[in-house]
């Protein structure tokens, strides 16, 4: 499709002119609407008119709306399908994984996987359970995160790897993307033991496949496991990653207080400020406790490498 309307309301037309802003497309004028914008690398038009329509043109249509428009600003997930067909998507019984905190310097990675079927999908998408990611406050994330919770109870399961604890595993086995294989087979497990008669997985593809495969136990080895890019569209891992996100924000906010600073998110300046702060006050040994100690960021730190 090459095209695509919907209504919207003045404030998504707000905050799609903020979020398009801030990845650098142009906006021009245009006479009965509050904006026109264009992403040249992406073949991509965007109007938002004051009578509430919204008109996406150009061969990016189907990207930006699946990946954009629907799961940041109208949290929903029907581009291309008649109303019957959106009401039954994903709802075939699976699960979805997903993680938070890989790329984060200081604080724990978190692991969390839900179950979705023909009866909680849709109530997962009527909440707007989306890719986490594209939530940029921690307070509407928080409360996403309760509302989802509340729906599929004894349908979840979180896995927080403390740094002391990711650290260890991370020296028995010396790579990442088998690290984060490990913490996805170990959730997996915990939710089949939650919901047996969940037939499959739905991850993010991070690595070989294989890699998760290996790492599961008889009960895991018996569903079907599949991965693929930019998985957070499915309702089942834009859940997960929601609770997982939840888990890495709470995880934050325990450590900064036993350590007694803030600790940043990212492994960029700031980090290294507050690195080097708390490596004057405590030593390198601080970093065991709330930072993973494998980071290009603690090398730069404690070694001037």
């Amino acid at each position: 499709m090459a095209g695509f309307v919907c209504q919207t309301t003045k404030e998504q037309n707000a905050q799609l002119q903020t979020l398009l802003a801030s990845r650098g497309w142009e906006f021009s004028e245009c006479p009965y609407a509050d904006f026109r914008a264009a992403s040249a690398n992406d073949h991509v038009n965007v109007t938002a008119y004051t009578s509430g329509k919204l008109v996406v043109q150009g061969r990016g249509t189907e990207e930006f709306v699946r990946f954009t428009l629907e799961p940041e600003i109208l949290h929903t997930f029907t581009y291309g399908y008649t109303p019957e067909e959106a009401a039954g998507i994903a709802v075939t019984p699976h699960g979805g994984v997903d993680e938070s905190g890989k790329g984060d310097f200081f604080g724990p990675l978190v692991v969390a996987a839900v179950y979705a079927d023909a009866e909680t999908a849709p109530v997962l998408r009527k909440i707007g359970a989306c890719d986490s990611k594209q939530v940029s406050s921690n307070k509407k994330l928080l409360e996403m995160a309760k509302k989802i919770r509340e729906a599929i109870p004894g349908h979840y399961t979180v896995l927080s790897l403390k740094p002391e604890t990711y650290n260890r595993l991370y020296r028995q086995i010396g790579n990442l993307n088998r690290l984060l294989a490990w913490g996805h087979a170990r959730c997996i497990e915990n939710l089949l033991e939650l919901v047996p008669s969940c037939p499959r997985m739905l991850s993010d593809k991070f690595g070989n496949e294989a890699l998760i495969k290996r790492a599961l136990m008889e009960r895991g080895r018996r569903i079907t496991l599949d991965q693929q890019v930019r998985a957070e569209s499915d309702v089942a891992v834009a859940a997960a990653s929601f609770l997982a996100r939840e888990g890495f924000l709470r995880g934050m906010e325990k450590l900064s207080a036993e350590i007694g600073v803030e600790l940043p998110r990212g492994a960029g300046p700031q980090v290294k400020i507050i690195g080097k702060e708390l490596l004057e006050k405590h030593g390198d040994a601080v970093f065991e406790r709330c930072a993973k100690t494998h980071f290009k960021t603690y090398a730069e730190l404690c070694h001037g490498l």
